[in-house]
């Protein structure tokens, strides 16, 4: 047990990284879905861009709350400052989910949920490392 503490101690950050990007992925594919399977129709290309973007700003302010607190243990006391890094940032990869969503989905005609999924994993990827170096990089003491 002492052995599975000290690797998680070594590598805290990223696995919890890791735990708040699955509830960031669950939050945002709830959105997702809830709406593709509800209002909006998926196989419409204006409206799975819809869903895109309401699954993409409940899933981003979760996010922020959670990598703020639980990942990178934000000491900032201007969160607004941080916040807006922080959406700015997500801004770029909603660029990324988008685009992957329209090339995959809407030109090559791949089922979007097949195309959701390999979205998200580049999101996700380029998520940590926009947030690690830009958003929420430790202040020299």
């Amino acid at each position: 047990m002492n052995k599975i503490i000290e690797l998680y101690k070594k590598h805290k950050e990223i696995i919890n990284y890791l735990v708040v990007g699955g509830l960031t992925t669950v939050t945002s594919m709830a959105i997702f879905y809830g709406s593709t399977w509800t209002f909006l129709d998926g196989n419409d290309a204006f409206e799975l861009q819809v869903a895109n973007v309401l699954s993409w700003v409940g899933a981003v302010l979760f996010s922020y709350f959670a990598n703020r607190v639980f990942v990178f243990e934000s000491k900032e006391k201007n969160v607004l400052k941080e916040l807006l890094a922080f959406v700015s940032s997500r801004l770029l990869t909603l660029l990324l989910d988008m685009g992957t969503m329209f090339v995959l989905s809407t030109l090559l005609r791949v089922n979007y949920n097949f195309s959701k999924i390999v979205a998200m994993v580049l999101v996700t990827v380029g998520n940590y490392v926009i947030s690690k170096v830009f958003v929420f990089k430790k202040k020299e003491k």
